[in-house]
């Protein structure tokens, strides 16, 4: 088991690598100091209880309708029958969970999921995954390589409103 983010160091360098990739996320250590007021629209927090918090407004202006939060990384060795598994809570709102081979790709692997509002655990397979660039699903074939170096998870909603995902654990198998 590669535990890709695991606990409160490892997660806070993890959203601290994050914060750096992405402009106008702040990291705080506990969520009840702040109001959604004082924050931007989209943003990643670093929770009191050591999960990462994925939150904002999802806006439609400018051809929005969905937001994302990503992090690169060293190359990680994967196989055939590797898995994702997430721990999580959400909001009853689906998301992508997206990967990619190489940093400099431009398309991502995705696999869509739903939460249900309570701390739970999603799990897919890597093969499982599809080609999109930009909201398309592209033809070509399901992840099928031996490493990754980039994940990400996206809403896009394609409508205004709030969302939040608490993100506990990432774990490959």
């Amino acid at each position: 088991v590669i535990r890709l983010i695991v606990n409160n160091k490892t997660l806070k360098n993890v959203l601290n690598k994050i914060q750096s990739d992405i402009s106008g996320v702040k990291i705080e250590r506990n969520l009840t100091e702040l109001s959604m007021s004082d924050l931007l629209k989209e943003n990643l927090l670093f929770h009191e209880l050591g999960h990462g918090v994925f939150y904002g407004e999802v806006s439609t202006e400018n051809n929005g309708g969905f937001s994302s939060v990503r992090h690169e990384f060293a190359e990680l060795k994967v196989n055939a029958d590797s898995k994702v598994v997430l721990t999580l809570k959400g909001d009853g709102k689906d998301y992508q969970f997206r990967i990619k081979y190489k940093s400099t790709d431009y398309h991502f692997y995705i696999s869509q999921f739903s939460t249900s509002g309570a701390w739970e655990e999603v799990e897919f397979l890597l093969q499982d995954m599809y080609p999109s660039f930009r909201g398309r699903k592209l033809d070509q074939a399901n992840f099928c390589h031996d490493s990754i170096e980039e994940l990400a998870f996206l809403i896009g909603n394609k409508k205004t409103e709030d969302f939040k995902l608490q993100i506990d654990k990432i774990v490959l198998r």
